[in-house]
């Protein structure tokens, strides 16, 4: 008995052993219960199941407990409700929430359920408490033979060159930037709020080298296309043999006449993306991390101060970069029946 008592992994069995210990001992019932924070009567049941099974009654009678008062049909109809909009059945809000729902399914008599027994209803039905996403589907006629070029020159960069993804990050503005960190309990770091911001904005041009998976960028006051082709042509300076495969969007500045009349000259391929389709840069990827790093959570004061906040991360990411491959390896947009203007 001792040694259940002592070393027993099961809650339950070793309570009732030190409760039959003590009796052994022959202490009385009311210390015994103030001793484990029990009652008396299930001192006293212990005690009585022992001298009637032995060791047997030590062991804990698990039960499924009380049987549920919904059946699997009205079950699979909370559901059904919970997943339709209350607008579309006559009530006057947009979404539900446990309360309203448990209160909806008892005036129609459909259920007598507490929040609770909702939620769990819910829970093993399969339906949770998501947000809402947005989606923007391609229109783009040219979609697939878009999206395939892109892919083949991700999975299988050409010899003759190197493959980079360039785009432009921003507007780079001053304003506190809510973020994510590690802080005491109830006691979150604080940022100032703004209402008035007279320093203007700047735009980060940034390029993406899949062989090297190095990250380059320029930050300027604009983002007209005599910046951006500033910016390839230091592109071009930085890998002088070779073609250049960029990868780029459907912004206005990428496609302007100088920008590809000299792309043409040297030996520039600009690879468009289909429309709504920004996802298949993989340099946005880049942007969404540096987003985070190093700008969530801070609270640049100058342009200057947050210009060297995005270099010295991305200095640090550069050490640490390798190869870029495996790019939306088992996505669906890989499967060859993928409907771009689909959800």
């Amino acid at each position: 008995m001792q040694r259940i008592a002592k070393t027993s992994k099961v809650p339950v069995r070793a309570r009732r052993a030190i409760v039959v210990m003590a009796s052994a001992q022959r202490q009385p019932v009311g210390l015994i219960a103030k001793l484990m924070q029990v009652s008396e009567s299930y001192v006293r049941q212990v005690i009585h199941d022992f001298n009637a099974e032995g060791f047997a009654a030590l062991d804990p009678k698990w039960s499924g407990g009380r049987p549920a008062k919904t059946d699997q049909v009205t079950r699979d109809r909370i559901c059904q409700i919970a997943r339709c909009c209350p607008r579309d059945l006559g009530w006057p809000f947009s979404v539900w929430s446990l309360s309203k729902l448990a209160e909806v399914l008892r005036l129609n008599g459909i259920a007598e359920t507490s929040r609770e027994t909702v939620r769990q209803i819910l829970k093993a039905g399969g339906v949770s408490w998501q947000a809402t996403k947005t989606w923007k589907a391609s229109n783009d006629p040219e979609f697939t033979e878009k999206m395939a070029r892109v892919l083949d020159l991700y999975d299988n960069p050409p010899a003759d060159g190197r493959v980079v993804c360039v785009d432009e990050f921003g507007p780079l503005n001053l304003q506190p930037r809510a973020g994510r960190g590690w802080f005491p309990r109830r006691d979150p770091k604080r940022l100032r709020a703004t209402y008035h911001r007279t320093q203007g904005v700047r735009h980060m041009f940034g390029a993406l080298d899949l062989a090297s998976g190095q990250l380059y960028y320029r930050i300027r006051d604009r983002k007209r296309w005599t910046e951006f082709l500033a910016f390839l042509k230091s592109l071009r300076s930085r890998w002088p043999v070779g073609r250049l495969y960029l990868i780029a969007d459907n912004y206005s500045v990428h496609k302007r006449r100088e920008v590809r009349e000299w792309c043409a000259v040297n030996d520039i391929e600009l690879v468009f993306l289909p429309t709504y389709s920004s996802w298949l840069n993989r340099i946005e990827c880049e942007f969404a991390a540096l987003r985070y790093f190093a700008l969530n959570g801070t609270d640049h004061r100058s342009h200057g101060e947050q210009d060297d906040a995005i270099g010295a991360y991305i200095r640090w990411r550069n050490q640490h970069a390798g190869p870029v491959r495996d790019f939306a390896v088992g996505s669906k947009i890989r499967h060859p029946n993928y409907l771009p203007k689909v959800a």
